[in-house]
């Protein structure tokens, strides 16, 4: 299945293809289409099959068709490592929107904890 085929919307599909993806993985064509419903998903499967992207596309593609204002999804993982990795493919799936993300994990020094709180209560992540 191709992701032209779920039915996403275009300025996804223009940073998807961007990004070299060519056809939905397995957990993606069986997810997706849930997610974009609007359905709940409880879904494993092993590293390097796409998950991330199964989550955030149909997360974006709810943003730019319904619109946003302020913080309106939070995801919550357990190392700081895959904060910062999954907030890597956001970025590069958000390329043609104008949504944006932040990661934000415990251990920085005040300041930049501060920061990031505030940026968070406020949501205006930049």
């Amino acid at each position: 299945m191709t992701f032209e085929e779920l039915k996403i919307n275009e300025k996804l599909l223009e940073a998807i293809s961007y990004m070299n993806f060519e056809k939905a993985s397995p957990i993606q064509e069986q997810a997706i289409p849930l997610a974009l419903k609007g359905k709940d998903i409880l879904a494993c499967a092993q590293t390097g099959t796409g998950k991330t992207a199964t989550f955030v596309i149909p997360i974006l593609n709810d943003l730019i068709e319904n619109g946003f204002n302020g913080t309106t999804s939070l995801i919550i993982v357990p190392t700081r490592e895959l904060a910062i990795q999954i907030n890597h493919e956001i970025q590069g799936f958000s390329y043609f929107t104008d949504t944006s993300s932040k990661d934000i994990f415990g251990g920085d020094k005040g300041m930049d904890w501060e920061s990031q709180k505030k940026l968070l209560w406020k949501g205006q992540i930049s």
